[in-house]
């Protein structure tokens, strides 16, 4: 618990920072690029001033000064047009258009363009305001523009960074509980070895005073049964090697030991192939997924009437088995956190069955485990793919 509190809080704190550190950034950005605009905007005023000196320049003007002022403007994409839109000069404009007419007309739109925008400067060229003009239209710098784009840019690069370290905190944390529940498994394991080896000596003590007593041989069972559970808790956090084995022997295995254990109320159908169904398994795990499925349905029954369907079939070299029942259904809502650890609708339960089916079926067998339908008040079909 203190540990999810901790990967909260620090997820909190990682969002927070990231939201500062976005507004932040957009803030002194718009700052810099608004100061960065007004300045650009007057040394546009300055250069349309030099141009209209140019244009109503005499012998007595002085060009060295508005020659140097035009020339100097190196970055700021400028294009002077007449009162008729047509071009006079431009600078500092990228052209894209491969012939001349092709660059006035590439021009003439920018143009354009930056007059609807309202970027440009009139310019009279005399005194009075009905004289002939020219407009000086002009464009962002390109420092202007990427300066206007970087905190966009940074607020990916932040987003990004909140990302992957709560996916790295998520990890971890995965990491730790599969730690856990392995040691968990482990030790369960090891605890139970010295009474069940204890349970087998008896047995076999009581094998020879009562040979003829019927209930010996089943108690036997049983404790055989506890042995292999043991022995599934010893291989959790090992990756056993799957061997070729039989499907339907695995299934008819399992299907006879629920029949014995599970109320008259509830009949377990088959439908499988005729043929063998041969596949990669290792058959102690994956009966123990098959048993979960099914003692799960016949929880999910409540102890009325109703059945259980294992049907095996053989696709496109997939195999898969499905486990249907007539229980209570499961809500929509609920579905896709079925397979969650410590998920359960039970009143008791740990919530971990589905969980641990969902990784031995999908880590050690390599195939796929999920609810294929689910309707309340009718049943559940869960659906296992292997690779035959």
């Amino acid at each position: 618990m203190q540990w999810t509190d901790r990967i909260r809080q620090v997820k909190i704190i990682l969002v927070v920072a990231a939201i500062a550190i976005a507004v932040a950034s957009l803030y002194f950005s718009h700052v810099l690029t608004h100061d960065l605009e007004t300045e650009e905007r007057n040394k546009m005023e300055v250069w349309a001033e030099a141009m209209r000196t140019l244009n109503v320049a005499d012998e007595n003007t002085d060009l060295n000064l508005v020659l140097k002022v035009i020339n100097e403007n190196n970055t700021i994409p400028v294009i002077v047009v007449d009162r008729n839109g047509a071009v006079q000069v431009f600078r500092n404009i990228p052209l894209k258009a491969n012939t001349q007419a092709d660059s006035i007309s590439e021009v003439s739109g920018l143009a354009q363009r930056l007059r609807q925008a309202n970027r440009t400067i009139r310019i009279y060229l005399d005194d009075s305001q009905t004289a002939d003009f020219i407009d000086v239209c002009y464009d962002d710098s390109l420092l202007l523009k990427r300066l206007a784009a970087y905190p966009y840019v940074q607020l990916g690069i932040v987003l990004i960074f909140v990302v992957v370290a709560i996916f790295a905190l998520l990890t971890s944390k995965r990491a730790e509980q599969n730690k856990v529940w392995v040691g968990l498994s482990k030790e369960t394991a090891h605890q139970l070895g010295t009474p069940i080896s204890s349970l087998m000596a008896w047995i076999e003590i009581l094998k020879e005073n009562y040979p003829d007593d019927g209930l010996i041989p089943e108690m036997d069972k049983d404790v055989k049964r506890l042995q292999l559970i043991a022995d599934r808790f010893s291989k959790i956090g090992s990756l056993p090697e799957p061997v070729p084995t039989d499907l339907k022997a695995v299934l008819n295995h399992v299907i006879e030991y629920m029949d014995r254990r599970t109320s008259s109320r509830v009949v377990i159908n088959r439908d499988f192939p005729d043929h063998d169904v041969v596949v990669l398994l290792n058959g102690s795990l994956f009966e123990w997924v098959i048993e979960n499925l099914c003692k799960n349905a016949v929880d999910a029954m409540g102890g009325e009437n109703g059945s259980i369907s294992i049907k095996v079939s053989v696709t496109n070299e997939i195999v898969a088995v499905e486990i249907s029942d007539t229980g209570k259904g499961i809500r929509k809502k609920d579905i896709r956190n079925v397979f969650r650890p410590g998920f359960t609708t039970k009143k008791r339960g740990w919530g971990l069955g589905l969980s641990l089916a969902k990784r031995i079926v999908e880590e050690y067998h390599h195939g796929h485990i999920f609810v294929k339908s689910s309707e309340v008040g009718k049943g559940t079909t869960f659906r296992i793919e292997l690779r035959s």
